[in-house]
């Protein structure tokens, strides 16, 4: 909006609650995101969550803010359980494909990046992969290691989390209480070697009787990174060893961004970032939620193989809170599809419609406030698109013209591409089936006028009757 707006709210999992946001430096905000782990294709329930990250980016860039948006891309050391046990993922690609990790890393970021495109998410300022930055973690473990928080097993470099007096204060829980949880909770045994159950590898040892496809030199024996490492050392790296937002799936709650607050606080001295934000699960009813561990993903293009329009998705996103599990199911797919199509129709006919030029009125003025506050308020996007719908319904005291104009504004969150062109390519089967529905009506024959309505609609072609004359949209399957 160009002048820097003041009245951002946003939830902060460290406190639990609401704060004002207010950036360590004015007008700039420095904003750290989670990124992919590239064995294998991002699914629409990782794309929930990075849907939520642009949103909360156009949201600050709206209101003035210049954003500074760091994505790391995982392309070694992300194991296969929270509890430091598995292999790694990459590895994982490897025996599936029969390919080097270096050439599935490739593929799936290349992968990852085109699937954003087609949601329309902003591409990060910077997107800095993990194998890139090995010197720059090894350095990070290095300060751990001089300030006495590391101790070596077997397996690897460990972090000592009792030596940190508020480790995992993201959960809410102490020190005691967490390990006890997390040991209840527990899938598999854990390493006896280990002091504590949260304890965490830094780095991790290659196995003595193979070689891996991916591992470096280091001053504690060859091997790779440990997962949460390589969030911390890139995180500071290209944003200063303090930074505004860090931003994750809930997923990361427990262990992950406890984890890098540690690590990066024990190295460091400082608090690592000081707003924490998290979106909930995209989830198949009752709770169940899309994982690749699950075997129950879908991905972007599966969903266009079925007939979506990729930007269906992101609609169906808008209408749940980020911090509210998202119902994902084909019947709410399509209903967001049908009324981003029907978005589209209303601007199209607002930009035909010809109209004289008028200023902005009072009511045009009172929806930009609401909807600025409805965004600002911890990104409520299911209100701010109550506004859209109640705009369109306005009759007379905000000019189509106005509308359409105020419209676009919106769309510069929503990123629904609400501007794009209707392409009217109606089958010829449509067309003559319309003509003959039309001669029905004129004779007042309501039986075969329905029937030719329930034929178009069986085959996607949905009508309807105006003042100006019969309109229709093609529903995509």
């Amino acid at each position: 909006m160009g002048t820097l707006n003041q009245d951002l709210s946003l939830f902060n999992t460290l406190t639990r609650e609401k704060e004002k946001f207010v950036p360590l430096e004015k007008g700039i905000v420095s904003m750290y995101c989670c990124g992919p782990t590239v064995y294998w294709y991002a699914h629409v329930g990782n794309f929930r969550t990075f849907l939520f990250e642009d949103m909360l980016r156009r949201v600050l860039e709206f209101n003035g803010f210049e954003v500074r948006h760091v994505m790391n891309i995982t392309d070694v050391g992300h194991l296969t359980s929270d509890a430091d046990t598995g292999e790694d993922r990459m590895e994982i690609g490897v025996r599936r494909e029969g390919k080097s990790a270096w050439e599935i890393a490739e593929f799936y970021t290349r992968a990852f990046f085109e699937d954003a495109k087609r949601l329309n998410l902003l591409k990060p300022k910077v997107a800095c992969r993990a194998t890139d930055h090995i010197a720059d973690m090894i350095e990070l473990i290095r300060k751990m290691e001089g300030n006495g928080y590391i101790y070596i097993i077997d397996r690897g470099v460990y972090f000592d989390t009792s030596k940190m007096k508020d480790y995992g204060k993201l959960t809410g829980m102490d020190f005691e209480s967490l390990n006890e949880s997390l040991k209840a909770g527990a899938r598999v045994e854990f390493d006896t070697q280990k002091r504590n159950i949260t304890d965490f590898g830094v780095w991790h040892f290659s196995p003595k009787d193979r070689k891996r496809h991916m591992e470096w030199d280091s001053p504690w024996g060859v091997g790779f990174p440990g997962w949460h490492v390589e969030c911390s050392a890139m995180g500071m790296k290209y944003l200063g060893l303090t930074f505004d937002i860090h931003c994750g799936g809930i997923d990361h709650i427990p262990i992950h961004h406890p984890n890098e607050m540690a690590q990066s606080e024990a190295a460091t001295g400082k608090k690592l970032a000081n707003y924490w934000l998290h979106a909930a699960f995209l989830v198949f009813g009752k709770g169940v939620r899309m994982g690749k561990s699950e075997g129950n993903i879908i991905t972007v293009q599966n969903l266009i193989d079925e007939g979506f329009d990729p930007l269906a998705f992101r609609y169906l996103c808008l209408t749940a809170h980020y911090r509210s599990e998202l119902v994902f199911t084909k019947e709410s797919l399509q209903a967001a599809q049908n009324a981003l199509f029907t978005l589209r129709e209303h601007m199209q006919r607002l930009r035909e419609n010809p109209e004289e030029e008028k200023g902005p009125s009072r009511k045009t003025e009172e929806y930009r406030k609401e909807f600025l506050e409805a965004i600002n308020d911890d990104l409520n996007m299911p209100k701010a698109l109550t506004f859209v719908w109640k705009l369109l319904r306005e009759e007379k005291e905000v000019s189509d013209r106005d509308k359409y104009e105020l419209l676009l504004e919106f769309d510069k969150i929503f990123a629904l591409d609400l501007a794009k062109s209707i392409k009217k390519e109606l089958p010829k089967e449509a067309e003559e089936l319309i003509r003959k529905r039309e001669e029905a009506r004129k004779i007042k024959d309501w039986k075969t006028a329905d029937r030719i309505r329930e034929q178009l609609k069986a085959s996607g072609v949905l009508i309807e009757d105006t003042p100006q004359g019969v309109k229709w949209r093609i529903e995509k399957r």
